[in-house]
């Protein structure tokens, strides 16, 4: 079998991606697959999670039976469970869609004050996740926007610490806030403030080749190096190259190390495998486990190198 075909052997949440991106089927075929992500499959189970109070789990950002001594961090609250959702391609025209989002912007609540859902949270890091949710399903997130744009450090990208003192920018927040705003110019064309931001932690990150420390060069977090899905908040290389090529801007020459991990990590079979799975309940698992082949890794390291040769040819 070949990958293009072991891709396409899976839940329509990656079938219609490849279609997409990787066989350039016509937006019909597209279409028709992606409308399955809300009918079938993890989309549908997803959905079909939902609380009747509107949320996942009963919570915003932690479940409401968490106890804070589990292990890892419990990913089936509505945060994450819409983040998922989001890279699945759940459609925000579909009636799915309206009715899910309508019924946490009514009831959401976050833990940390009861602020309204899509009003935000005060860590850069959650905002950015939910500015993302909120630009890309049709929700006004104009006004968390203004806020995470002011919140910008110095050294050009955003740390979740920021308010106990931290100075100095975080990857994984920063990596949240671009997928952010990334979303919200898409949707409504963005702001002079917002794009510029933007433009200022990307280049945070590629002043660290997305991995290193720009103090000494050295590796920041083995963990960067490890490509997991899902990602959730945390920041790792394939996540970061995937946001450049999905931004569209041309490739820059100071992520050639990083393409060059992506490329290491390819199997002889083609595929790339699930290196890393960041711990914590889930409502089902997605992939075969770490060292198994991905599909959600091939299909994304695939886009990327398919980006970047279109610039820097092999």
């Amino acid at each position: 079998m070949s990958v293009i075909d072991w891709l396409l052997d899976a839940d329509p949440a990656i079938r219609w991606q490849v279609l997409r991106d990787l066989t350039h089927a016509s937006p019909g075929e597209v279409a028709a697959e992606r409308a399955r992500v809300e009918r079938e499959g993890w989309g549908a189970r997803l959905l079909a999670l939902q609380g009747a109070d509107g949320l996942w789990d009963g919570g915003a950002c932690f479940p409401a039976s968490s106890t804070g001594d589990e292990p890892g961090q419990p990913w089936t609250a509505t945060m994450h469970t819409l983040q998922t959702l989001q890279i699945f391609g759940l459609d925000p025209a579909s009636e799915a869609a309206r009715r899910a989002i309508a019924r946490v912007a009514e009831h959401g609540r976050w833990e940390h004050a009861g602020q309204r859902y899509f009003d935000g949270e005060v860590e850069p890091c959650i905002n950015g996740r939910t500015i993302e949710t909120g630009a890309r399903f049709g929700v006004d997130v104009s006004a968390i926007v203004e806020r995470i744009v002011g919140e910008r450090l110095p050294d050009g990208g955003w740390n979740c610490e920021a308010e106990n003192g931290s100075v100095r920018s975080s990857f994984h927040t920063t990596v949240d806030v671009l997928d952010g705003l990334l979303a919200f110019e898409r949707a409504t064309g963005g702001s002079t403030a917002a794009r510029e931001a933007r433009r200022g932690g990307e280049e945070y990150l590629l002043e660290r080749g997305l991995f290193r420390r720009r103090s000494t060069g050295e590796v920041a977090d083995a963990a960067f190096l490890d490509f997991a899905f899902p990602y959730y908040w945390h920041h790792d290389v394939l996540r970061a190259l995937d946001y450049f090529r999905r931004s569209g801007a041309e490739p820059d020459a100071r992520l050639a190390e990083a393409v060059e991990i992506v490329r290491s990590k390819r199997r002889p079979d083609g595929r790339w495998p699930l290196d890393r799975v960041h711990p914590g309940r889930v409502h089902f698992t997605l992939e075969g486990g770490v060292g198994r082949p991905s599909r959600w890794n091939t299909l994304r390291a695939l886009r990327v190198l398919d980006w970047w040769q279109g610039s820097f040819p092999a």
